[in-house]
Formats: C-alpha cells, structure tokens, sequence
C-alpha cells in the first residue's frame, strides 16, 4: 500500500454510545416450496433452510471513534454493518442511536437518526444506479430531504464532490465514465450529502488498486478530522484496520469472539481465531517466519458447529468447547474475549 497520513489523535466522547447494539441476531429463512412441502409430506429429508447470519451481537461506538470489525468472508460483518445503517431490519435484538431505538417506526427522531447515519459500500460499480448522472446521484437526497434548495442545488453538489475529492466540472457524467477510484469517491460524497455524523464503511476500499486504496483511506481520515464523524470500518484487511481504527472488533461465524483497543488486539490478542488471523499476515520484522493461513474452512452458518463455534478450527479445543457456548467477557482493561481457556488459566 502506498504511504498513508499518520492517524491524528482524537478525543472520544466517554459518555453515553452514540450506538449500541444489544443482543441483535439476523436470520435467513429458505422456505420450503409447493414441492418441497410435497416431498416432505411423502418423507423426503428435506427442511426449511435457516442461516445465522449474526448471533447475538452486543456491541457499543462512542462518538469521534472509529471502530474496525474483522473477520473471514461469511462471518455476518456485512451483515451487521447494514443493520447498523437501517438498511436491513435485525431478527432479535434492539438498536440504540444516541438512546433512541431506530426500530421504532413512528419516531421521527430515529427517522432523522437514520439520516444521519450512512453507508459506503464495498463495489463502487454496482452501487450506483448507473442512469444517473453524478449530479443527481450526490444531490437527490438532501434535496428531498431540505437539506438544500432547488436554487443552491448545483452549489451543493459542486461543494460535496470538492469534499470528496472530485472535480465538479465532470458532475454530468454517468457512473460508467469514472474508474473505480473515483466512483467510490461518488459514493462517498453521496454520503456526506446528507450531513450525517456516523458512517458505516463495508470494505470500502477492498474492490480498489493498492495506490487508490491509501487515497481513500487518507480521505476517511480527513474527513473523519473535518466533520468529526465516526466510522464503523469493515473489513477483512488486518493492515487497513490496524491503520484507521482506534478499537477492534473480531467476528466469527456470527458472533463476536474479541473486542479490545487496536493497540492490545495486535500486541497481546486473547482469542485464538485472532491469534490466528494475525499469524497468517506478513510482517516485514518477521520475514523470516514461515505463513499460513488460519486452519480448516469457516463451517456453514446452516449448521454451525455446537459450543464454541470456533472448535472445530482451533488447536486448543477441549470437550467443553465443542458443547459449551463461550461467553464474551473481560479478560483485561478494555478487553472482551469469548474463550473458555480464559477459565482454565
């Protein structure tokens, strides 16, 4: 990755989370068809069809706080990154927003609150309607919204594509006459359009060249500096989470297994799956070391694994942890861990 500014301090609210999740569960349901009920009837082992996508997940973000959620692909990040930002509702489980419960429908507070709360997505060719020009893709929003008139409409768009990096001048082109830098950078100021305060980020910078991926980051910085927004990063690149995040949060197969500073998940990880997923990325001051990814595949979330879904996988499992769900505690200041051989120690 090419050289990326030095993360500027930030002072975090330590006060009450701007958002909180408690207990939020996510499940998809295949139902059976007209022949699959038929067939069923007759005793063919056939079943509806149920994925765990997240399981009971309580997680906290404070205000000014950039929080990194990691994991394998099918772990439920993404999952849960779009329940944060309202776009899919969760199974179980309540989602708080500076105290106000967003699925409260007939609020108009958790209404502005969605607003306010935005998401930049991972593939910048499919996220954008492509027959739209970029003026009305960045602009459409707060000019249904009131954030702006149809007088200053031009004005605010020019000024968003500025904040994202862009030049006004190309604001009647179509999506397909970008590179994919540059439509992130559409998604991006489409986001900001609105004013919000807390954006999700779901491997925002994964489908990029590694030159276009600093860039980006380098803009989430700044404008992390300048709106004094509040980031929850999603993604699988430990070097990219290491770099933004001021907090840690590791999935795996639906459920958080550790939660800690970024500093103490790197230098002291609890979990085996992080130790894992740390051993298996390339450090120049290790070169010498020999890699390899984490053992075994991610199991189906249609049938996760009994216990700690992580056994099956881990070098250190025992007969507890193939029947025991293991609970998510502090196992040190600021750090959560959900592993049974914190018991044992």
């Amino acid at each position: 990755m090419s050289e990326t500014v030095t993360v500027p301090p930030r002072a975090i609210d330590a006060g009450a989370p701007m958002v909180e999740l408690r207990g939020i569960s996510r499940r998809f349901e295949k139902k059976l068809d007209f022949a699959g009920r038929i067939a069923q009837r007759l005793g063919a082992n056939v079943r509806e069809e149920v994925v765990h996508a997240v399981d009971n997940v309580d997680l906290t973000i404070r205000k000014g706080e950039v929080v990194g959620l990691v994991g394998e692909s099918g772990c439920g990040k993404s999952t849960l990154g779009r329940m944060v930002a309202g776009i899919m509702p969760p199974s179980d489980g309540r989602i708080l927003r500076d105290g106000t419960d967003l699925l409260d429908r007939g609020s108009a507070a958790a209404r502005e609150l969605k607003l306010r709360t935005q998401m930049i997505f991972q593939d910048p060719y499919a996220s954008l309607n492509p027959r739209m020009k970029v003026a009305d893709i960045v602009g459409e929003a707060p000019l249904v919204h009131g954030i702006v008139s149809r007088s200053g409409y031009d004005a605010y768009v020019d000024e968003q594509m500025r904040r994202a990096g862009l030049d006004p001048a190309f604001k009647r082109r179509y999506p397909h006459q970008f590179s994919g830098g540059q439509r992130q950078r559409i998604g991006i100021a489409r986001a900001l359009a609105v004013k919000p305060d807390f954006i999700v980020c779901d491997e925002a910078v994964a489908a990029l060249d590694v030159s276009i991926q600093a860039q980006i980051l380098n803009l989430f910085i700044r404008l992390r500096t300048e709106l004094d927004l509040t980031y929850l990063f999603i993604s699988h690149d430990l070097g990219v989470v290491e770099h933004i995040s001021d907090r840690v949060v590791i999935m795996y197969l639906g459920r958080v297994v550790e939660e800690a500073d970024t500093e103490t998940v790197f230098t002291r990880a609890n979990h085996p799956y992080t130790q894992s997923l740390l051993a298996s990325v390339p450090r120049i001051e290790s070169r010498k070391r020999a890699f390899s990814a984490v053992k075994g595949e991610i199991p189906s979330p249609l049938n996760p694994p009994p216990g700690c879904h992580f056994h099956p996988r881990c070098p250190h499992a025992m007969d507890r942890c193939r029947v025991e769900k293991p609970v998510l505690k502090e196992v040190a200041p600021g750090q959560r861990s959900a592993c049974h051989l914190n018991d044992a120690a």
